[in-house]
């Protein structure tokens, strides 16, 4: 179980950091900048912790599809970058893929 808060640790700071990316504006902010660089700094050395007992397959499809998802709403949120049908049925199979790994494969840390 302290596998999965590592991954959730590592998929927090992953979003962190890359809405840091896109408030650097191509690099161009400092702040932004050191944010991003903290921030996947600490991602994937959570990312090392919770892959001791999670396989890596798992936990990187874990990391990117939830990833992928909270960085589309923080873009709607917070850069009003609005995905269009396509994009929303993307990620809705990134999020069924993901539920099925949890759900039943045999693959999974326990």
């Amino acid at each position: 179980m302290k596998s999965y808060l590592f991954l959730a640790l590592a998929i927090v700071f992953e979003t962190i950091g890359t809405t840091a990316l896109a408030a650097s504006e191509q690099f161009t902010k400092t702040t932004p900048i050191v944010v991003m660089i903290v921030a996947y700094v600490a991602c994937f050395y959570f990312l090392g912790l919770a892959l001791k007992t999670i396989p890596t397959g798992v936990a990187y499809a874990i990391w990117s599809g939830v990833g992928i998802v909270l960085i589309t709403l923080i873009g709607v949120a917070a850069f009003k970058q609005i995905p269009d049908i396509p994009a929303i049925i993307g990620m809705a199979l990134i999020v069924a893929g993901v539920a099925i790994i949890n759900l039943f494969s045999k693959t999974l840390a326990h």
